[in-house]
C-alpha cells in the first residue's frame, strides 16, 4: 500500500448517487517516502476534541484550482437502492479509508492512494432497518487499537453495534453476541426490537477501552406518540461488548433533575437523546455530549417544568457514566432547538490563565462557552424574560440564558425590518403574507393560530 500525502474530499454524482473522491496534490510535487505522521483523520471530529482541523498545507488557496481527481468510489450499487445523501466522515488510519456507505449502511475499507475496495462488511435487518428513524449510510464508525488489535465500530440502521477486524473486516466473535451488541436491549425499558422508534445515525465515541453510544428517533415536529423510545446514552466496553454504565437523560424517581418535571411527567415523556457527536477529554476523564428534546417538540403542556436534561450540555465520567456537571441552554423548549453538534473542546487564555474550555455551537446561533472541568460559564450567561405564547394548559418558562459572549453568529428573531424592500410591489406582498405571522424576538413562544393571522 502506497503512502498517502493527500487530503480528502467527498463529493456527489451528478446522478445522485453518494461518492469518495480523493483529490491529490499538484502533479509536480513529489509525495515524500513516508507519509507525515499529523495527516491521519482517526475519528469522526479529527480528535476528541472534535476540532476538525489538521494542520496540512499541501493544499492551499494558490493551488487548489489546480486539482484533479485521483479516483472515485461509487456508493450507488451498495443497498437496495442508490445513497442519495453522504454525510459520512472517512477515516484515515495507516493508508487506509474506513467509511460507511449506500443506503444499507455497509462498512468499507478502501486504499487511500488508488480508492481499491480492501474489504466490505454488510448486513440485511429486515423490517428493522425498514421501520428505522435513522436511514441511509449515516456519518462514520469508529477506530480502536490497543496495538495488537484493531477494531472498526459502527451501529447499524437498526440500532445493533458491531466490531470488526480493521484488516480484514472479519466480525470480532469475542465482542457481544457473535460480534454485535443489541443496542435496543440493556437500555432500562422494554422496546420491540423490530417497531422502536430508536436508532442512530452518528459515529460511535470511543475513549480509552468505552465506547460511548447516543440516540436518535424520528425527525420532525410532531411525534406519533409522547410515550416514545427514550434515547438514553450507554458506555460499552470495547473489548466485549458488555455495558458498563448508563445515563438516562430523562431522569428516573430519586435521581438528579427528576425534580424538574411536573409529577408523574417524567414517566410519560420519550426522546432526550443524544444524536449528535460527542467529545472528550481522557485527562479529565469526562464525556460529552448534548441532548435533544423530549417528545412534543413544539408543545410541552403534557410535561410541565424546565425538563432536565433535554437541550442541556452534560458531562459524565467515562468509566462510570455519572454525572459530573450539566448546562441547560433551554428551559422548557418549545423550538426544537436540539444540540445539532459535537461540542469543541479548547483552552482559552481568560483574566490571565489558560481556561479549558467547551463550546457548544447551538441552532439558535449562540455559542455557550463553559469551563470544561466545572460547567460553569466562562463569560456571564444571564438569564432574561422572553415573551409568552397563549397556548391554553401549556407552561411557560419566564426566562431563557443569553450568551454575552461570543456574539451570535447568525441572525435571531425576525421583525418588519427584515422583509424585502427590492420593490414597493414586493415590499406590500411581503406585509400581507407576514400580516399572518408573528413577528417577534427570538424564544417568542408558539401561540394558537387564528383565522385571518395572529
Amino acid at each position: 500500500m502506497r503512502s498517502l500525502d493527500r487530503r480528502l474530499m467527498l463529493t456527489t454524482t451528478i446522478g445522485g448517487a453518494a461518492a469518495l473522491a480523493i483529490a491529490p496534490a499538484l502533479a509536480q510535487t513529489q509525495a515524500p517516502a513516508t507519509a507525515p505522521a499529523n495527516t491521519e483523520w482517526p475519528t469522526y471530529g479529527a480528535d476528541l476534541n472534535s476540532t476538525r482541523y489538521m494542520p496540512l498545507d499541501q493544499i492551499n488557496e494558490s493551488n487548489f484550482n489546480k486539482l484533479e481527481v485521483a479516483w472515485t468510489f461509487k456508493t450507488e450499487n451498495l443497498g437496495g437502492r442508490p445513497e442519495y445523501i453522504l454525510q459520512c466522515t472517512p477515516l484515515l488510519i495507516q493508508g487506509r479509508l474506513y467509511a460507511t456507505a449506500g443506503s444499507r449502511r455497509d462498512v468499507v475499507c478502501l486504499d487511500a492512494g488508488t480508492g481499491e475496495l480492501l474489504w466490505m462488511h454488510r448486513m440485511d435487518e429486515g423490517r428493522r432497518a425498514t421501520n428505522a428513524p435513522r436511514q441511509l449510510s449515516g456519518r462514520g464508525v469508529s477506530y480502536w487499537s490497543d496495538g495488537a488489535n484493531e477494531r472498526i465500530l459502527y451501529v447499524t440502521i437498526g440500532y445493533r453495534l458491531v466490531s470488526l477486524d480493521a484488516k480484514t473486516g472479519l466480525i470480532d466473535e469475542s465482542f457481544g453476541d457473535k460480534g454485535i451488541v443489541d443496542l435496543k436491549t440493556q437500555i432500562d425499558q422494554n422496546l420491540d426490537p423490530e417497531t422502536a422508534d430508536i436508532g442512530l445515525h452518528t459515529a460511535p465515541l470511543v475513549v480509552n477501552d468505552t465506547i460511548v453510544i447516543g440516540a436518535a428517533h424520528t425527525a420532525g415536529n410532531t411525534p406519533k406518540i409522547i410515550r416514545n423510545a427514550r434515547g438514553y446514552v450507554r458506555g460499552f466496553d470495547v473489548k466485549t461488548g458488555r455495558r458498563k454504565w448508563i445515563f438516562h437523560t430523562i431522569p428516573h424517581k430519586g435521581e438528579f433533575g427528576y425534580d424538574t418535571w411536573a409529577p408523574g411527567t417524567a414517566e410519560m415523556a420519550g426522546n432526550t437523546g443524544a444524536w449528535a457527536q460527542m467529545s472528550a477529554d481522557p485527562e479529565l476523564g469526562l464525556v460529552y455530549f448534548g441532548v435533544e428534546m423530549p417528545t412534543g417538540d413544539q408543545m410541552g403542556f403534557y410535561r410541565p417544568g424546565n425538563n432536565l436534561f433535554a437541550e442541556s450540555i452534560v458531562a459524565v465520567d467515562i468509566e462510570t457514566g455519572l454525572r459530573k456537571w450539566h448546562y441547560q441552554m433551554i428551559h422548557h423548549g418549545l423550538w426544537d432547538y436540539d444540540v445539532p453538534c459535537a461540542p469543541i473542546l479548547c483552552d482559552i487564555p481568560h483574566n490571565g490563565r489558560i481556561v479549558k474550555a467547551i463550546a457548544q455551537p447551538t441552532k439558535q446561533s449562540f455559542i455557550y462557552v463553559l469551563d470544561r472541568a466545572t460547567g460553569k460559564p466562562v463569560w456571564p450567561i444571564p438569564e432574561k424574560k422572553v415573551i409568552p405564547g397563549d397556548v391554553p394548559g401549556e407552561w411557560y418558562s419566564p426566562t431563557q440564558p443569553f450568551p454575552s459572549k461570543p456574539p451570535a453568529f447568525d441572525k435571531q428573531g425576525i421583525t418588519r425590518d427584515d422583509l424585502i424592500d427590492w420593490t414597493p410591489e414586493l415590499r406590500k406582498k411581503a406585509e400581507e403574507v407576514a400580516s399572518h405571522y408573528v413577528m417577534a424576538p427570538m424564544y417568542t413562544a408558539p401561540i394558537m393560530a387564528k383565522k385571518g393571522g395572529p
